[in-house]
């Protein structure tokens, strides 16, 4: 009867265990629908803005703005978005993994997120500075991030920035990818224009107002604070996407389990059952 109160228990406390994974699945879930909704709802600002920003780079000569100058290659800048907490799959675990690939002498990081900061200080990598991650991100909160970045590149002490993050496509995929910001990109050179509605041509192309130059000083800043503040959105809707999806999977598997626990319950109980009548047959024949 030992064995019998053993599984008792572990049907006891994979009962326990799937209700605490149901309702964080539950959580995730109305988290998830408020985190998709802002991050698909500033895409299309998104890149009819980097639309705009390509059509000015391509009016005047790049080199005549300090944000647009193509450097070499000797050090890069990378913004790490990660989570703070875990129980979301394997949705660090590939950004981390992406991160450990970059080429430690040239590559520096500016972490958003707790795992990404415990990343960069276990793998000893070069961070320059972290930022926490906000449960819903404001537009000042990440402007403080991007604004150091244009910084970093001004001074020359980086040739580029990108942001690593995980791009949130649907509730059940979040893949990695290494956004470049810095020099400015249009969304066909950096592999994006699949995640956006084809826009319908412009006739007669684009007209600046006084000219090219002095729009792009205006609207360049403003163009990396908001990508910035996207990048952050999509990564808040990717990690409640894959919590509730991780947390899902979670209680599945303990329903299975607890399913498979109580047959073998049973199974365990009923030759016990069958053993006490043989005895009692037995020592009835035994008595004659």
């Amino acid at each position: 009867m030992a064995n019998l109160r053993d599984i008792r228990r572990r049907i006891k406390s994979v009962k326990n265990t799937a209700q605490i994974t149901k309702a964080m699945q539950m959580v995730a879930a109305s988290k998830m629908r408020k985190a998709q909704q802002a991050a698909l709802a500033g895409r299309d600002y998104a890149q009819l803005l980097n639309r705009v920003i390509t059509s000015l780079r391509d009016a005047i000569d790049p080199s005549s703005h300090p944000l647009l100058e193509r450097r070499g290659k000797k050090s890069q800048l990378v913004i790490l978005m990660t989570t703070d907490k875990g129980l979301c799959g394997a949705l660090n675990t590939n950004i981390l993994r992406e991160a450990g690939s970059l080429d430690p002498a040239t590559t520096r990081f500016v972490s958003i997120g707790r795992k990404g900061t415990q990343f960069l200080a276990r793998m000893r990598r070069t961070m320059v500075a972290d930022f926490p991650l906000a449960e819903r991100p404001t537009f000042s909160q990440c402007k403080q991030v991007s604004k150091f970045c244009i910084e970093k590149f001004l001074s020359g002490e980086v040739d580029s920035v990108s942001i690593l993050f995980p791009r949130f496509v649907n509730t059940l995929t979040q893949s990695p990818i290494l956004l470049p910001i810095l020099p400015i990109a249009s969304l066909e050179e950096v592999g994006l224009k699949s995640d956006y509605e084809p826009l319908p041509p412009i006739e007669g192309g684009i007209e600046f107002e006084p000219d090219a130059a002095a729009v792009l000083d205006a609207i360049l800043p403003a163009y990396i604070h908001y990508i910035v503040y996207q990048t952050q959105l999509g990564t808040r809707a990717s990690e409640h996407s894959a919590r509730m999806v991780a947390m899902k999977n979670a209680t599945d598997n303990a329903k299975s389990l607890i399913k498979d626990l109580t047959l073998e319950y049973n199974k365990a109980r009923q030759a016990g059952i069958t053993n006490e009548i043989l005895e009692i047959a037995t020592a009835q024949l035994a008595l004659g």
